[in-house]
């Protein structure tokens, strides 16, 4: 099959299409703006592959879009292009506006009207999969409660607003025009090739600074954790074997208060990088608490069930595996974490984290 990725050169994107190639025999055309989160770096393994193809492309540009869809013919869509740092949102949320609603918005119109001009056998085989985020249901107040894919949405962020706008538009171009399309909404992914303003990369990085390890609040926020590899194969799952119209929670069975999240990282440094740096007599000390976020939500849990159920998809990687990993593949790829250190990244953490 062809596969159109949008946001391909991103975190979970690039995951997503080093499956594709590395794991099944599909072509597969990345649709990515480049902006700062974007890397071609984490596409380097698989960049001269003859069923792999690259477009810069802004999902926003309808014109290009459309010139894309006529020369791939694509027979699936996999939309994960998006401004996704809920920090990012609230200090600038017009890009989150413009990327993530009005470029879902154009994306849906264009594989609207190429899906409309496909002879019937391609057209009933078509699917646009829309992967969203866990984020849009709000926060759980019980202890015991769980997102299910029934759960009204509640977003508390310009980001979970704008992603919740954009499930809504893909839901309703399924029911206005019959457009054959699957969404999932997944909890916070981790891994490889990270960008380092997310929690665990950067609290990895700090570390290996000696630098202060940020915690907003008091750290007993909970989120669940799910693998970015065990991600991109639910993601495959879903995209080839869902019914139409059909809605997902994929998450990892990891629950962890964010504190504990940043202490498990310390501890494995401890065993995996015990040169500290000059001053550090132990990485734990590092641990600086700063002031909590506005609309912070405090539990995200899904329940991921339904997809255990109907297409036999289960995470391998256990909070404990995944971590260890994680922190292994920084260490071992300290070229990467360079060149992706722009100024731009610096001079935001340092405007968003200092007091």
């Amino acid at each position: 099959m062809n596969i159109l990725v949008t946001g391909g050169a991103g975190f979970i994107g690039s995951a997503v299409v080093r499956y594709l190639i590395n794991e099944t025999k599909n072509n597969v055309l990345n649709v990515d703006k480049l902006t700062y989160a974007g890397n071609l770096e984490s596409l380097r393994d698989i960049e001269n592959n003859e069923r792999y193809r690259f477009s810069q492309t802004d999902i926003c540009d309808r014109v290009s879009l459309d010139q894309l869809f006529k020369d791939f013919q694509p027979d699936l869509v996999m939309h994960l292009a998006a401004e996704s740092h809920v920090d990012r949102s609230i200090t600038g949320s017009k890009d989150f506006i413009e990327t993530n609603i009005i470029g879902t918005y154009q994306l849906l119109e264009a594989a609207r009207h190429y899906w409309s001009q496909l002879e019937s056998t391609k057209k009933n085989a078509f699917r646009f999969h829309h992967i969203s985020t866990d984020e849009v249901y709000g926060d759980l107040e019980s202890t015991e409660d769980l997102f299910l894919e029934t759960t009204p949405y509640s977003p508390s962020s310009p980001y979970s607003a704008s992603k919740a706008s954009s499930d809504h538009l893909v839901r309703a171009w399924h029911r206005t025009y019959g457009l054959p399309v699957v969404i999932t909404n997944c909890s916070n992914n981790y891994g490889p090739y990270h960008f380092p303003e997310k929690l665990i990369p950067l609290i990895i990085l700090n570390a290996l600074a000696g630098k202060p390890l940020p915690i907003y609040g008091n750290g007993e926020q909970i989120r669940d954790w799910l693998y970015v590899e065990d991600h991109a194969r639910a993601l495959y799952k879903v995209v080839t074997e869902a019914e139409v119209g059909e809605t997902y929670n994929i998450g990892g069975h990891n629950e962890q208060k964010n504190i504990d999240v940043v202490k498990s990282i310390c501890q494995l440094l401890e065993e995996l990088a015990p040169n500290k740096p000059e001053g550090v007599h132990n990485y734990l000390d590092l641990i600086t608490y700063v002031k909590d976020r506005p609309g912070h939500d405090l539990r995200y849990a899904i329940d991921a069930s339904k997809i255990e159920k109907d297409l036999g998809w289960t995470p391998v990687e256990s909070f404990e595996t995944g971590l260890k990993k994680t922190v292994q593949w920084y260490l071992n790829n300290t070229d990467w974490v360079q060149r992706v250190q722009s100024g731009e990244y610096q001079n935001w953490v340092k405007t968003q984290y200092d007091e």
